[in-house]
């Protein structure tokens, strides 16, 4: 078993570092990406109130900041890069989301203690920070229900194992013939990308949706809503772009969308898993 150190969290840090404002794009620069964005927006609507206090985990640039300014939230923002939490004001300079924003620090999710127990109505945690926490993501969600309020939630995605090596086939492909196929194997059974060996790159523990549920109620919690990220939006470009030019077919298709990531036999199907989940009362 590969453990976390504070040499892979460095790494983790680096690649966002340098990621940069193409993080900010990420959601919005192609179609998937725009539906996407809308099964987070409507996930996240479903648990935010006017006045809720949010603690935002890998804020990174902001989008979901201004998101949770537009549903009254007011945020205290976090990212484990300085890069990215840079960014996060320079995105929101001058809009009305920045006065929804209480103060930015940097944070990892392995290490909130400075907050006291049940501070904030509700904790978000898009992005897959969990993804990044390796073997400590159940101390760190345990850190998360503590510091979340009575009725609050933790509202997070994950990178998904099973819908990324389906959607990404053709690397995940290629990236067995480089590293072996016992390797391979490693990564397909745990979701570990550092199976992968390489020193520098992209590296995160890719989730099912049954490990998310077993993550989660190990650490005290049961899962209240999971979705997948995306499902029919990762099919044929062309028949998007058709359906997104025109509205009314485009808002029945993310209707339909938005519905069919929620079922069971689709969760495990996106990219990323979002989740939702409440502390269990003792």
């Amino acid at each position: 078993m590969i453990v976390m150190t504070a040499e892979s969290r460095e790494r983790v840090r680096e690649y966002f570092d340098a990621l940069g404002d193409a993080e900010w794009h990420r959601l919005t620069g192609d179609i998937r990406g725009r539906v996407s964005l809308e099964v987070h927006r409507r996930l996240l609507a479903r648990f935010v109130r006017p006045g809720h206090r949010v603690l935002e985990v890998g804020a990174g640039p902001g989008r979901f900041t201004a998101e949770l300014a537009a549903l009254g939230a007011t945020v205290v923002v976090t990212d484990l890069s300085p890069v990215q939490l840079a960014l996060n004001e320079e995105r929101l300079r001058g809009s009305a989301a920045e006065a929804a924003v209480e103060r930015r620090e940097l944070l990892d999710v392995c290490d909130t203690g400075r907050y006291a127990d049940g501070e904030f109505d509700l904790v978000l945690a898009y992005g897959g920070p969990l993804s990044y926490a390796f073997e400590q993501a159940g101390a760190a969600l345990r850190g998360l229900f503590r510091i979340t309020g009575p009725g609050g939630a933790v509202v997070g995605s994950v990178m998904s194992l099973l819908g990324a090596w389906r959607h990404f086939l053709p690397g995940a492909v290629g990236v067995a013939e480089a590293i072996g196929e016992d390797a391979n194997d490693l990564i397909l059974r745990t979701g570990d990308l550092r199976h992968k060996g390489e020193p520098g790159g992209h590296v995160c523990r890719m989730f099912r949706a049954g490990d998310l549920t077993a993550l989660v109620e190990a650490a005290g919690g049961e899962v209240v809503a999971l979705s997948a990220s995306n499902w029919a939006s990762l099919g044929d470009l062309d028949a998007l772009a058709s359906l997104e030019a025109d509205p009314d077919r485009w808002a029945r298709f993310l209707e339909h969308e938005i519905a069919a990531c929620q079922e069971p036999g689709a969760v495990d199907g996106g990219t990323h898993i979002l989740f939702a989940a409440r502390h269990r009362p003792s």
